[in-house]
């Protein structure tokens, strides 16, 4: 090989990511494996329909998850951490919308060991009253914390401002949120989501038929009420007619601008497309809104847009923060790149430079097996197709630059997006 010899750019024509075996347990769960990697450590994540949007007052979803950990009838919480650092396992809980997540991280030949804990956490947890009011103490100060931030006061009231507060994207956490949160209202949660009927397990990494036989002596026996598996629930929102809103912070250094509407979500045939569009305009480093507001103005360190993605819905959102004075011409500027984009065909420099990053970016996502198992973790969730990924890549390749400028002028509405302001009052 001759290093000094440039290799060839060869441009990516198929993209498939390596398909897991789908099975099931005795008691019903279904078990997505994937058997890859050459080292001896295995991931097991297991979900369970538990997230915000089925529960029943504010942080009960959030704290049912993070509790788990806390005690169990057979392990107590200092000794669950003991068990897992000798063992050399990693242990994560979170909870997003929808789902609650247990991943563990563990070396082979110590899975039964870990399983074991695991076990104990999910099926018999305590949540104990003095752990969880420390818990409760710390996670109401982190909060306090937050309000003093203009970013976090700018994004909650976009929010309000795009769904209104009946709906779960647009509702507060406030302070007495915290203290009405007791052992028995994570009981009740735990009770109704956290069962077998309600659960999908997905394991990673050199699963072997050893550990496959152990995750089905953990989890192969019927656990819980044994309800049907939740459904999926879906909100109506109002969204407010006012195009501006201001959120005062006098303390504040730098004001967050957040601008956004309600948009479509990845099943919408035109989604997959949209997503070149808002790379283009400002989804990534060399994107338009940061060449021009930040390279060329110098209004701000870093202007970005993308999709948030919530069960029914999507909420495109623009987001900067810049000195109060650059706040007005950033906002003119965003609606000048918007212009531009639904008025002009983007350059075939300019898309063939956004195809070869998306598709880096594709590439660079899918190289162990435990991004491999992201990737069909987020399938389940989601309720796409197995075929998405194939399908990403066709998009990609086949859009033109008058579908870009199609997009644009359907889902780049200057009325529709909300212009949210935090920090000092403007002059």
């Amino acid at each position: 090989m001759n290093r000094t010899i440039q290799p060839e750019i060869e441009n990516l024509e198929t993209f498939q990511i390596p398909r897991p075996i789908r099975t099931e347990l005795p008691n019903g769960i279904p078990l997505t494996v994937l058997n890859a990697g050459t080292q001896e450590v295995v991931r097991i994540d297991i979900l369970f329909a538990a997230g915000q949007w089925h529960q029943t007052q504010k942080l009960q979803a959030l704290f049912t998850n993070r509790m788990l950990r806390e005690g169990t009838r057979k392990f107590s919480a200092p000794v669950i951490a003991e068990k897992l650092d000798y063992y050399g396992a990693w242990l994560e809980l979170s909870s997003s919308a929808e789902y609650a997540y247990i991943s563990l991280y563990s070396l082979s030949k110590y899975v039964a060991e870990t399983l074991e804990i695991v076990q104990s956490i999910i099926k018999e947890p305590l949540f104990p009253e003095k752990e969880l009011n420390t818990i409760l103490d710390s996670k109401k100060q982190q909060h306090l914390v937050n309000k003093t931030r203009v970013d976090f006061l700018a994004q909650r009231a976009l929010q309000k401002t795009v769904y209104g507060a009946s709906h779960p994207c647009g509702t507060y956490v406030e302070e007495t949120d915290f203290e009405a949160i007791t052992p028995d209202v994570l009981r009740a949660f735990y009770t109704e989501h956290y069962q077998a009927n309600n659960c999908a397990i997905f394991a990673a990494g050199k699963v072997t038929d050893l550990v496959i036989d152990q995750i089905t002596r953990a989890f192969g026996e019927p656990f819980g009420l044994l309800k049907t598996r939740t459904e999926k629930r879906s909100f109506s929102f109002q969204t407010a007619p006012e195009k501006r809103f201001f959120t005062e912070r006098e303390d504040a250094m730098q004001s967050a601008l957040r601008m956004g509407c309600a948009t479509i979500t990845r099943s919408h045939p035109d989604y997959l497309k949209f997503r070149v569009l808002n790379t283009i305009f400002g989804g990534y480093f060399g994107s338009r809104l940061m060449s021009n507001i930040r390279e060329e103005k110098g209004y701000t360190y870093g202007i970005s847009s993308g999709i948030m993605f919530y069960p029914d819905n999507g909420l495109f959102l623009i987001n900067t923060e810049a000195d109060n004075d650059f706040v007005e011409p950033i906002i003119q500027e965003v609606y000048r790149e918007i212009d531009k984009l639904q008025q002009d065909l983007v350059s075939d420099k300019e898309l063939t430079l956004v195809r070869n990053y998306m598709l880096g970016e594709m590439c660079r996502s899918y190289e162990s097996p435990f991004s491999i198992l992201d990737a069909w973790i987020f399938i389940h969730t989601t309720g796409l197709d197995s075929d998405y990924f194939t399908r990403s890549l066709d998009a990609l390749k086949e859009v033109t630059a008058p579908e870009i400028r199609d997009l644009a002028e359907r889902y780049l509405c200057k009325e529709s997006l909300k212009e949210v302001i935090a920090g000092k009052k403007m002059a």
